[in-house]
């Protein structure tokens, strides 16, 4: 045995000897004991440790698919923006044209009421306006 090598240089008397055998067992057996709870101790924190591990790889993975939801809202929302924004142009521009026919036509009425009134085109006259105002 190991340890009786080890003890085997230190001079000491029999019944010594049987003594230090006796507690080198039990010093053994703890040892054996403690090397077992350490061995024990060094497995669960290598296993608390690969599930810190895997924790944290299982965060950031769950972080990265967030911001990627992120972008993908931010992208929607642009897109409904830019077509809102085009609707409105659009609209913007068939209301100037609907405007542009409107003057067209109320100034077709108005050329149609001086000619019918027998009036001068040029000179301003409130019964032409009031008849305007009416229609």
């Amino acid at each position: 045995m190991a340890h009786e090598k080890m003890f085997a240089g230190i001079p000491m008397s029999k019944c010594m000897r049987d003594m230090c055998k006796e507690e080198d067992y039990m010093f053994l057996n703890g040892q054996t004991k403690q090397a077992g709870y350490s061995t024990l101790q060094d497995s669960e924190w290598q296993q608390q440790r690969e599930k810190r591990l895997h924790r944290k790889l299982e965060r950031e993975q769950q972080e990265q698919e967030r911001q990627q939801e992120l972008k993908e809202q931010q992208k929607k929302k642009e897109e409904e923006w830019r077509s809102h924004v085009a609707k409105l142009a659009f609209e913007r521009e068939s209301l100037r044209e609907r405007l542009h026919r409107l003057r067209e036509f109320r100034d077709f009425q108005k050329r149609v009421l001086v000619q019918d009134l027998g009036l001068d085109p040029d000179t301003p006259n409130e019964k032409l306006t009031q008849l305007l105002m009416r229609m």
